[in-house]
């Protein structure tokens, strides 16, 4: 059977169909190893007790900008996570202003998800559909941990509308390390669930706000996976505790 033919059902496939690989450095992040790369060469031409700490600085480099594959989950009632990392907010806040005309509400429940410099930085979409709003804002670089992080950092937020006419806004936030928020899709774009939509260097967070008929599927302290994780359902019990 070719790899283009589809298994017949209840049939096994075998294992070695499926192998472990290295994850893909992103385009975008392939000038920053090479960089990298040239540092550690002149830092090695200097010294060779420099050689293994550069080399160190151009995996992380590599590392930082992997673009791993991910399966998404389907279902118009899901909502999946933008962004890998740390749940670190899970409350209800008033809406961004330039978010309130397209998302129709004046506050949501908003999850927030802190990325750490060792996280992957590629953002995906949360639902699939079409791109309504992409608005960019420069501001500051605060600790995207803390809450004013969201009003007063350098910020891109974007809205996506569902087959079902559902909106979904998610804010991408620079940190105090981050620099640079680089999108990938513009208003008119259809995108699908769990497509890549953008990437934030060197630490972050991600604000996705959800619809008052979503219910919250992750908890505080849990960690979510960019196109995965479902962290929102549609009329679903909410889940409560805090990840141990």
């Amino acid at each position: 059977m070719s790899s283009l033919e589809t298994p017949p059902p209840g049939s096994v496939i075998a294992p070695e169909a499926v192998k472990w690989r290295f994850p893909a450095v992103h385009p975008e992040g392939r000038k920053y190893v090479l960089i990298a790369a040239g540092l550690t060469l002149i830092a090695t031409m200097v010294s060779h007790v420099l050689f293994w700490p550069f080399v160190g600085l151009c995996l992380w480099v590599a590392a930082f900008f992997r673009d791993p594959v991910r399966t998404t989950p389907q279902g118009d009632d899901l909502i999946v996570a933008p962004a890998d990392g740390l749940v670190t907010m899970i409350q209800r806040v008033p809406v961004p202003r330039e978010l309130v005309g397209e998302l129709g509400e004046t506050s949501m429940v908003r999850v927030s998800i802190f990325m750490s410099v060792f996280d992957v930085h590629i953002n995906r979409t949360p639902i699939a559909g079409t791109v309504r709003q992409v608005v960019y804002i420069s501001g500051k670089f605060l600790n995207a941990d803390l809450d004013k992080a969201s009003e007063e950092n350098e910020r891109q937020h974007i809205v996506v509308e569902g087959r079902s006419g559902r909106r979904i806004g998610f804010t991408q936030i620079a940190g105090l390390v981050a620099r640079r928020i680089v999108g990938f899709v513009k208003p008119g774009d259809m995108v699908a669930g769990g497509q890549r939509i953008g990437l934030i260097r060197f630490g972050s967070r991600l604000d996705v706000f959800l619809p008052n008929d979503v219910t919250p599927q992750v908890t505080l302290g849990q960690r979510s996976i960019a196109g995965e994780t479902v962290i929102g359902r549609v009329g679903a019990m909410p889940v409560h505790g805090v990840a141990q």
